[in-house]
């Protein structure tokens, strides 16, 4: 198993420099392949109008079209972020307007899955809307395998990512509940440096045939699942540099811990958890006060079963 991981990432990691621009609009020429950029926001108003800006000016109105849709998809925003991704030049689109039918679940993978409905690109690439100092290569690094290597379906990106002034020691989800259960369930996996990231892309025939849980667990869930649906040579990772964004508190980790253990869980037994509630503690007045969040629970099923998906592709 190990040598079968060391080959893998002799052969499907790479560097964005390893596929200058020049070579990827090339190869986007030739097969006509259609990017599609989604940023998931949920009140980002002070970072999504710069990473907006950077794809729109590097990546699709200049010398490089590489990039020919890009879309902010809300989740429901209190501030302003709809209205300056609009002014970056990005196309904003309200999570409810789509399949109205179905009452939307919070969470970032129920946004992501929707994404699906709201774009037409034959590859389609995820980027969180939290980013800072964001750089074209993000995209640019994470499409390139699936615009030259037409084996490969989806391709995470792997950064360092500094949490304060302490280089590299971010993803504590990753290292303390991501890799271990990848590593002892899933060793196959265990060559990916961040499993968890939120920058990645693939295949729109490759997603539509997944399911995804509709929050903290989606991006866990979809690598596993890719695993099992198109094997680990479809798989690949590209180093993007450096990854800098908010940190979240220690309890809303903890919930992300849960939702991703639970997507864990339901692929290897497919069975339920038998309290899928997660109770952590606040100290108040008189002690420790306990507080109980749900953990996701939901998925969505392949977004090639629902009827609309299907009848807006056949036309």
């Amino acid at each position: 198993m190990l040598d079968e991981v060391e080959r893998w990432l002799d052969r499907r990691s790479w560097s964005a420099d390893d596929r200058p621009l020049d070579r990827l609009l090339a190869a986007k020429h030739a097969t006509g392949s259609a990017v599609s950029v989604v940023l998931p926001a949920l009140n980002e108003e002070s970072t999504v109008g710069e990473i907006a800006a950077v794809i729109r000016r590097e990546l699709m109105d200049g010398a490089a079209p590489l990039v020919d849709e890009l879309v902010v998809l809300d989740s429901g925003s209190t501030d302003r972020t709809a209205e300056v991704a609009a002014a970056a030049g990005a196309t904003v689109i309200h999570r409810d307007s789509l399949l109205p039918r179905l009452p939307a679940l919070p969470g970032k993978g129920e946004v992501l899955w929707r994404s699906l409905l709201a774009t037409s690109g034959e590859i389609v690439c995820f980027i969180d809307a939290d980013l800072r100092e964001f750089e074209a290569r993000f995209v640019s690094g994470i499409v390139g395998p699936l615009l030259t290597d037409p084996e490969v379906q989806l391709v995470k990106g792997m950064y360092d990512r500094p949490l304060g002034d302490a280089a590299g020691q971010g993803g504590r989800v990753t290292e303390l509940v991501a890799r271990p259960l990848l590593n002892l369930h899933w060793p196959l996996l265990a060559g990916f440096v961040q499993p968890l990231g939120g920058e990645y892309a693939a295949r729109r025939s490759l997603l539509e045939r997944l399911p995804f849980p509709v929050g903290y667990g989606v991006e866990l869930g979809l690598l596993v699942d890719s695993l099992h649906t198109v094997g680990l040579d479809a798989l690949a990772q590209v180093d993007i540099g450096v990854r800098k964004h908010r940190h979240q508190d220690g309890q809303a980790l903890g919930r992300m811990a849960a939702a991703i253990y639970r997507t864990a869980q339901l692929r290897l037994a497919r069975g339920h958890l038998v309290r899928p509630r997660l109770t952590q503690f606040d100290r108040g007045e008189n002690g420790f006060e306990p507080r109980t969040s749900a953990v996701d629970t939901e998925e969505r099923p392949p977004m090639i079963e629902i009827p609309e998906y299907a009848e807006r592709r056949a036309a």
